[in-house]
């Protein structure tokens, strides 16, 4: 088998994107998340840059604006776009286990990785998040 072999073998894709703009001179900034059973997550916020993700342990509620909420379960990926999106939700979708997830965030140097949104703006946008789950 040949070296290219090898490493064709030993990669697997979790997933392609291409993200709508990345910032001019962006850091990569690569952390973990751990919620413990029951953790609601972040409140509503969103991203200066692209943000890409691993749920390493557990199952994640996702959410963020114009998509349907769903859960991330350990070995899946997901994304978000950044820049003027809200981010909903990334709470601990089970009673009883943790959540540890992986994220790659671009930024600007030196921009906050997260703002949180206010009320009121959250409540002027309301017709662009999708429909909650009954």
């Amino acid at each position: 088998m040949t070296e290219n072999q090898h490493a064709s073998n030993a990669l697997t894709v979790l997933q392609e994107v291409r993200p709508p703009f990345v910032p001019p001179n962006a850091d990569a900034v690569t952390f973990t998340i751990e919620y413990p059973a029951g953790h609601p997550g972040a409140a509503p916020h969103r991203h200066p840059g692209p943000a890409f993700g691993y749920v390493l342990e557990g199952e994640m509620r996702f959410e963020i604006e114009g998509e349907p909420e769903r859960v991330v379960r350990a070995g899946e990926a997901f994304w978000e776009p950044g820049g003027d999106t809200i981010h909903y939700q990334d709470g601990n979708h089970s009673d009883r286990d943790r959540l540890r997830f992986l994220v790659t965030l671009l930024c600007p140097p030196g921009a906050p990785m997260l703002t949180f949104v206010d009320p009121g703006e959250l409540a002027a946008r309301r017709n662009r998040r999708a429909p909650r789950p009954t």
